[in-house]
């Protein structure tokens, strides 16, 4: 545990030093520097299936973004019912459900959609990827081609519109 959090700090103190010397020497750095800087803070609750894989991968790659994940493991139907309180039908559906600072997040969002979605705070319920689209996060297949996907954002009343294509 000791060796780990060693690594870890040393991780974070070496990507903020880099990401310092980016920012110093081109002005678009410094929004990637402020994305990283609110997800660093940032705590995303994140739903799911105990026995999920892609899920577990998703979940490394919000941490690897800096948010810090908390993870229930939760039955198929309290999933399920959770999703239907949080206004996700099943044409938004995945496998694992999150939220994050009030916003709903399903499935295989990447985490600077995420990222965005903090900085803006567009008037909506959250952001999902329906299904499970090979090479979106958690879901990269070595030797296949990603799929093309669109993050989509959805209102509590059910509109949606695209929030980022991939």
């Amino acid at each position: 545990m000791k060796r780990t959090s060693t690594v870890l700090l040393a991780s974070f103190a070496l990507l903020f030093t880099v990401a310092g010397a980016s920012a110093a020497r081109d002005d678009s750095s410094s929004v990637a520097v402020a994305a990283r800087d609110v997800s660093a803070k940032t705590v995303i609750q994140v739903y799911k299936s105990p026995t999920c894989g892609c899920c577990k991968a998703w979940v490394d790659h919000v941490r690897a973004a800096g948010f810090q994940a908390e993870v229930f493991d939760i039955s198929d139907e309290e999933l399920q019912q959770r999703k239907t309180r949080l206004g996700v039908g099943p044409r938004l559906a995945s496998c694992h459900t999150a939220i994050v600072n009030g916003y709903v997040v399903e499935g295989h969002v990447p985490a600077a959609d995420i990222e965005r979605l903090l900085k803006e705070k567009p008037a909506i319920a959250g952001i999902a990827v329906p299904g499970m689209p090979v090479g979106s996060p958690g879901m990269e297949v070595p030797g296949r081609r990603a799929d093309k996907y669109d993050v989509v954002a959805f209102t509590k009343s059910g509109t949606t519109k695209v929030f980022a294509s991939h």
